[in-house]
C-alpha cells in the first residue's frame, strides 16, 4: 500500500472523541460568532466554536432561525466595500489588491463555518446544521444567499478527490448496516432479513461514499443485482424466491436503488461520480459483465399529466409504456431539461433511455407515482463522455430506436414532435 493510501486509510478509520461536557452554553450564540471571527487564539476559538455547535443543537426551530436571520444580515457583505476594492483591482492590479477583492467579495460567515469546522467532528454537525437551515428557509427567502454560502463550501470539502467508495455486505458494522436501512429512499427495506437478501448473495452489491470527517456515516449509496440481461420488473429483481445468478454467468450490472443519505447535503452531487466508479470497478472485477442500466421509477409521471391535464393512460401495457416513453423525451422543463428529476440525473451523467417497462412496480407507491412503469438508463462505458457532452451542450435526449416508437405510438404525441 503506497504512502498516501495508508495515511488515508488511517485518517478514515479515525473515530473522533465525543467533546467534553462544559456545561450549558449561557452566552447568546450572535454574541459567541463574533466574538469567534474576532479570535485569534487557536484555543479559545475552538472552545467558542465548541459552543457555538452545541448551543445551535439545543436550540428550538425559532431559536435556531434567529441565528440564521443573525449571521445572514450581521455577517454580509458590503457592496460599497466590493466596489471599491474592485475599482482599485482594476485600476492597479496586483496581488495585494486582488486579495483586497477576494476579502471583500467574501461574506464573514464564510469565514465563520470555516472555523466551526475547527472542532473536531464538526463537519458532520455543519451538515446537520444546513439540514436545519434547508428545512427553516423554505418560509425564509432571505436566508436562500446563506444557503449558497454552506454549499458553496461543502462542494469544496465534499468534492470527489475526498471521497472514499466502500462496499457494503452482509459483514459490515452493524452500526452502517442499521443506517442503509434507514437511508433506503426507493425500495424500503422492510428487516434484516430484506437487508440480508439485498447483500449476502454474490449476484448482489451495495457500494456507498463516505467522507474521512464523517466515518460513520454513508454519504450516498447505491444497491446492484447481476443478472442475465435487463430486467423489466423491480418486484422480480428482489423477490424471495428468486433464482440466484452466478456471479461470473452475469452480463449485466443493474444499478436498481440510488440513496442521497444526508439531507444537509442537498444539491452536493455524488450520484454520476458514484455510478461511474463502481460500473468502472464492476467492470475490471468480472469481465463478463459488459452492460450497465439503472431500473428506474419515474416519480413525476402522473403529476405532470396531472398539470398538463393530460388523460393518464394506463389500461393496457403498451398504452402504459407509450404514455411513459413521451413523457421521458418530451416532458421539458421551463428551461428545456427533462421535467422528471431521475430523468435529468442520469441523463446530465451521460445515460442513454434504454427500454421502458409497464407493469415494473406495481407497489402502492410505484402505481401513484408512474402507473406502475419504470425505466432503464443505459451506461455504456464507451459513451457516457460523449453524451454527457451532448446534453450538457444541446439538452438533446439519447434513447433507443424501440423507445423512441413507444413514444411516437403515445395517444399524447404530436406530428411536429421529433
Amino acid at each position: 500500500m503506497s504512502f498516501l493510501a495508508d495515511l488515508l486509510s488511517t485518517v478514515f478509520e479515525r473515530r473522533y472523541r465525543q467533546p467534553s461536557n462544559r456545561g450549558a452554553v449561557t452566552r447568546p450564540l450572535e454574541e459567541l460568532a463574533s466574538a469567534l471571527i474576532g479570535s485569534t487564539g487557536e484555543t479559545s476559538g475552538l472552545v467558542l466554536a465548541q459552543d457555538i455547535l452545541s448551543g445551535f443543537e439545543e436550540m428550538d426551530d425559532a431559536g435556531k432561525l434567529a441565528f440564521f436571520k443573525h449571521i445572514a444580515t450581521e455577517m454580509n457583505i458590503d457592496p460599497d466595500a466590493v466596489r471599491r476594492a474592485l475599482d482599485a483591482y482594476e485600476k492597479a492590479p496586483s496581488k495585494q489588491s486582488y486579495h483586497s477583492f477576494m476579502a471583500e467579495s467574501e461574506p464573514g460567515r464564510q469565514e465563520l463555518v470555516r472555523r466551526l469546522n475547527r472542532v473536531q467532528g464538526a463537519t458532520g454537525r455543519l451538515v446537520r446544521m444546513r439540514a436545519d437551515l434547508l428545512r427553516l428557509a423554505r418560509e425564509t427567502p432571505a436566508l436562500a444567499a446563506l444557503d449558497l454560502d454552506f454549499k458553496h463550501l461543502f462542494a469544496s470539502w465534499f468534492n470527489r478527490g475526498f471521497l472514499v467508495l466502500r462496499p457494503i455486505n452482509w459483514e459490515s458494522p452493524a452500526h452502517i448496516l442499521e443506517k442503509i436501512i434507514a437511508y433506503e429512499a426507493v425500495h424500503a427495506i422492510d428487516s434484516w432479513e430484506d437487508l440480508r437478501r439485498r447483500l449476502e448473495p454474490e449476484d448482489r452489491r451495495c457500494f456507498a461514499f463516505f467522507h474521512p470527517a464523517m466515518p460513520d456515516e454513508p454519504l450516498i449509496f447505491v444497491e446492484v443485482a447481476l443478472t442475465k440481461g435487463t430486467p423489466s420488473s423491480v418486484q422480480a429483481l428482489l423477490a424471495q424466491d428468486r433464482e440466484e445468478t452466478r456471479a461470473e454467468e452475469a452480463d449485466t450490472a443493474v444499478f436498481y436503488s440510488i440513496s442521497n443519505c444526508q439531507a444537509g447535503l442537498a444539491s452536493i452531487s455524488f450520484g454520476n461520480s458514484l455510478i461511474k466508479q463502481v460500473a468502472s470497478d464492476l467492470a475490471a472485477e468480472n469481465a463478463g459483465l459488459t452492460i450497465f442500466v439503472t431500473l428506474s421509477p419515474i416519480p413525476e409521471l402522473k403529476n405532470w399529466l396531472d398539470q398538463e391535464a393530460q388523460a393518464q393512460n394506463f389500461e393496457t401495457s403498451s398504452k402504459a409504456a407509450g404514455t411513459a416513453a413521451y413523457y421521458l423525451l418530451h416532458a421539458k422543463t421551463k428551461n428545456g431539461l427533462p421535467f422528471d428529476p431521475v430523468a435529468r440525473f442520469h441523463l446530465g451523467n451521460g445515460a442513454m433511455i434504454h427500454a421502458v417497462h409497464a407493469d415494473a412496480d406495481i407497489s402502492a407507491n410505484g402505481r401513484e407515482q408512474s402507473g406502475g412503469t419504470m425505466v432503464n438508463y443505459l451506461y455504456d462505458l464507451n459513451k457516457v463522455a460523449q453524451n454527457h457532452e451532448q446534453f450538457a451542450a444541446t439538452q438533446k435526449i439519447t434513447a433507443t430506436a424501440n423507445v423512441m416508437a413507444l413514444a411516437r405510438a403515445s395517444s399524447l404525441f404530436r406530428g411536429d414532435e421529433r
